[in-house]
């Protein structure tokens, strides 16, 4: 065997990068199983088959650990609710926006859960209620053009805003565990409603981005 060569059965060192990055998909396992409380240093450490030291090193403790993950959460669960809305038409920002949750749901559901769970008395933000706020704060700047253009009261758009998110995302946490039908289906049909309301609802909604070209172009605003 070449003297460069790793010998086998001899695990090689990780960087101090690579053991942070351990260390927080491990933290992120156990406190979406588990929940904050639950979790202990000893236990992240004896997965990640390190000593207590090595955890209290890069975080500080299991607060520190925490705050990271759920910081990672929120930003890639923003983020991809931001990017959901460059869409021009408000109709499609808001399937769009349905879809992001029911994405980072089905793609992300441990960390779905961190959030959803009960969180430290010190956590001040990261909690899944500041999420919601940021998303309707998203919403209400979309429904304000909007009733704008069709001389609505615009001062009523946060209320709006607060009925539509509130109703995706308590939908968004039913099929969390249903996952049926598919998040394609679920965001048709709750933009069909929030859109059109019980009185005009599509019998089988689609999504507006999958049109055919030239259906509901007639009104650009849809």
């Amino acid at each position: 065997m070449a003297s460069g060569e790793p010998q086998r059965g001899v695990r090689q060192r990780m960087t101090g990068t690579q053991r942070r990055q351990q260390l927080i998909e491990i933290g992120r396992a156990l406190f979406a199983e588990r929940g904050y409380d639950a979790t202990s240093i000893e236990e992240i450490a004896q997965r990640a088959q390190v000593s207590k030291p090595v955890v209290y090193e890069h975080f500080g403790g299991k607060e520190g650990l925490y705050a990271v993950v759920v910081d990672r959460e929120m930003s890639t669960l923003l983020e991809m609710i931001r990017t959901s809305l460059t869409q021009n038409r408000s109709r499609v920002r808001l399937e769009q926006v349905a879809l992001a949750l029911l994405t980072y749901m089905e793609e992300r559901t441990d960390g779905f859960r961190i959030l959803m769970r009960d969180q430290p008395v010190s956590a001040a933000e990261g909690t899944y209620s500041s999420l919601l706020n940021e998303a309707v704060n998203q919403v209400a700047h979309i429904l304000a053009g909007d009733f704008e253009r069709r001389g609505f009261n615009t001062e009523l758009t946060t209320l709006y805003a607060q009925a539509l998110v509130g109703m995706v995302a308590t939908a968004a946490t039913w099929w969390l565990d249903e996952r049926q039908p598919s998040k394609e289906v679920v965001a048709a049909h709750l933009v069909n409603l929030c859109w059109n309301g019980l009185t005009h609802l599509e019998p089988e909604p689609e999504l507006a981005s999958e049109w055919p070209s030239g259906k509901g172009l007639s009104n650009p605003t849809v």
